[in-house]
């Protein structure tokens, strides 16, 4: 028996098929060689030309051709400026409401106070509803706390007249007839008081003092712009007796500066 070599196998011949109607390109032509492309494609199948075109922007208005409204040419730059304007716009806004209103101008001028400087102010004029003998209303604003305003009874009051209208952020007040505690004993001094504050429009403001039954300075903070004059009227004390007036060693007052 002859061997017999095995066939070389013969690979089958493609068959054409048709192309179908349906499979047709029926999308837009592409704007460079006119080729129907299906739709979807980014780019001709022919040509490689893009079909999505980019749509052109609209004309800018004539306000936004001005700068610095004005659009630049680096992408993004004139929405970061508008963006900036916008915000500054706002914060304006703000600040002016804020400082428009009662409660801000408060707020504002508070901060002014305690981060500003304060400078002593000496009245123009000083007088007194009455005094005793020997211890007129000078004497409360002479500097010296060894000499004091002697108040006959309560109600009295201490009237310091300024000439021009300024900021009062403080008022100091030095109460009985001396700083050296024995002696502060001896004598009548006041325990609270009424702050009566004009200004320069004819506003009167009012505020209540309570002092402590000790000697030395007591401050009382205030914060009120234009003031022009300010009075003390005496409405409690402790050690009154048998001739003993009512001492207010010293009172001072503070403006901002």
């Amino acid at each position: 028996m002859v061997a017999v070599q095995p066939a070389k196998p013969i690979a089958r011949r493609p068959v054409v098929r048709p192309v179908a109607a349906d499979e047709e390109p029926d999308g837009p032509p592409c704007p460079a060689c006119g080729t129907p492309n299906l739709p979807g494609r980014r780019f001709c199948r022919r040509c490689a030309a893009p079909l999505q075109t980019r749509e052109q922007p609209a004309p800018l208005p004539w306000w936004r051709t001005v700068w610095p409204f004005r659009r630049r040419v680096r992408s993004g730059s004139g929405r970061a400026l508008r963006r900036t304007l916008l915000v500054l716009a706002v914060v304006g806004l703000l600040c002016a409401g804020f400082l428009l209103l009662p409660a801000g101008r408060y707020v504002f001028e508070d901060v002014r106070d305690k981060l500003g400087g304060t400078a002593e102010i000496s009245p123009s004029d000083v007088t007194a509803s009455a005094h005793a003998p020997g211890h007129p209303a000078s004497a409360a604003t002479d500097g010296l706390t060894n000499k004091y305003w002697a108040a006959p009874t309560l109600g009295s009051s201490l009237t310091c007249a300024f000439d021009k209208p300024f900021r009062l952020v403080g008022v100091v007040v030095y109460p009985g007839v001396s700083t050296e505690p024995e002696e502060f004993r001896q004598g009548a001094r006041p325990t609270r008081a009424d702050l009566i504050i004009t200004k320069a429009d004819g506003e009167v403001q009012e505020k209540t003092v309570t002092l402590t039954d000790k000697p030395g300075k007591q401050t009382v903070r205030t914060g009120i712009s234009d003031v022009v004059s300010v009075r003390l009227v005496l409405k409690a004390a402790s050690g009154q007796g048998e001739g003993r007036p009512i001492a207010v060693g010293e009172v001072e007052f503070f403006k901002r500066t």
